[in-house]
């Protein structure tokens, strides 16, 4: 198979794509070659002033774009419901949901404004109540929902009993869950959409090692120095840029013939950097009892439910 890039995309006009953490980074990447491929393009995130930019940034290479930010934070299951309240007003169905959004090993153990752990809740419950808020207009499109994990899942663990790392946190054992969590959430929509008729392809996708602000995002002052010494030579060595780590999710969010359930990401060595394939999914991710009482528990601790009556209402 030739090498895919952006110049695969097929012709995205007529189409709406919401991408999370869309003002910077992959998120950025993301939405700047879906305007180019026609969709029009909502970028969610937390800081007008970047949404700004990344519209300015967009219109420069694509004049004719049509692309807006819109307030959405992360970290903020209200903030969540009022953007999703937004879009459930105009009733428009949406094509392409790319959850991107997230942030990387701080340091000291934060929380969002709910109380959850900053990373298991800004990387994962936000994404798990965005998406089930958003349904009936995903539904109604048969869209594309594509979820953002990493190579970092691999190392990833579930811990039921203890989510949001209440006892004995770890900057990056924690970020590992998050993502493992992600991965494990496109698989289970991917079920519950076969078993309830959604009609969504569910899938997810990684960056690969991408040099993206995602760790000016992450480590603070007082992580180990010698980390934070190491991860920009690694970054320089073994990385590669936004715009190639960006093409998993592309590829995912926009090749014909994707498949629910499928994973991918970068296919060079330890899928840490290269063209955009087939991702490897670790064994912990496919275990579905957990991926069941993962669901749960998200909906107990974001208080939505997925296809809830309201969807009819809105339909």
């Amino acid at each position: 198979m030739a090498t895919w890039t952006i110049a695969n995309i097929p012709n995205q006009s007529g189409k709406l794509a919401i991408i999370t953490g869309a003002t910077g980074g992959l998120g950025l990447e993301t939405a700047l070659e879906l305007a180019g491929a026609g969709a029009d393009v909502i970028l969610a995130g937390r800081n007008p002033a970047k949404g700004r930019d990344a519209e300015k940034l967009i219109l420069r290479k694509y004049k004719t774009a049509k692309v807006r930010f819109e307030l959405a934070d992360m970290a903020s299951l209200a903030s969540i419901e009022s953007f999703a309240d937004r879009m459930l007003a105009v009733s428009r169905p949406i094509d392409i949901l790319v959850n991107n959004a997230g942030i990387m090993a701080p340091h000291d153990r934060g929380i969002t404004a709910d109380g959850f752990e900053l990373q298991f809740g800004t990387n994962y419950l936000s994404h798990f109540a965005l998406t089930s808020r958003l349904l009936p207009l995903l539904s109604a499109a048969k869209a594309r929902i594509v979820q953002l994990s990493s190579f970092g899942h691999r190392t990833g663990t579930i811990q039921l009993d203890d989510l949001n790392y209440e006892q004995g946190y770890n900057p990056f054992p924690v970020y590992s869950q998050s993502k493992l969590a992600m991965l494990m959430f496109a698989l289970e929509l991917d079920r519950r959409s076969n078993a309830k008729g959604w009609g969504l392809t569910s899938v997810a996708a990684h960056p690969g090692f991408a040099r993206t602000d995602l760790f000016a995002n992450g480590p603070g002052p007082k992580a180990n120095i010698i980390f934070r010494s190491i991860i920009p030579v690694a970054k320089l060595l073994m990385g590669q840029s936004a715009a190639a780590g960006a093409l998993p999710t592309l590829m995912a969010a926009t090749m014909p013939g994707v498949k629910g359930g499928q994973y991918f990401g970068p296919q060079g060595f330890k899928e840490f950097k290269g063209p955009p394939g087939p991702g490897k999914i670790e064994a912990q991710a496919l275990d579905a009892d957990v991926a069941s009482k993962l669901w749960t528990a998200s909906e107990r601790l974001t208080g939505v439910t997925f296809g809830h009556a309201a969807m009819a209402a809105t339909l």
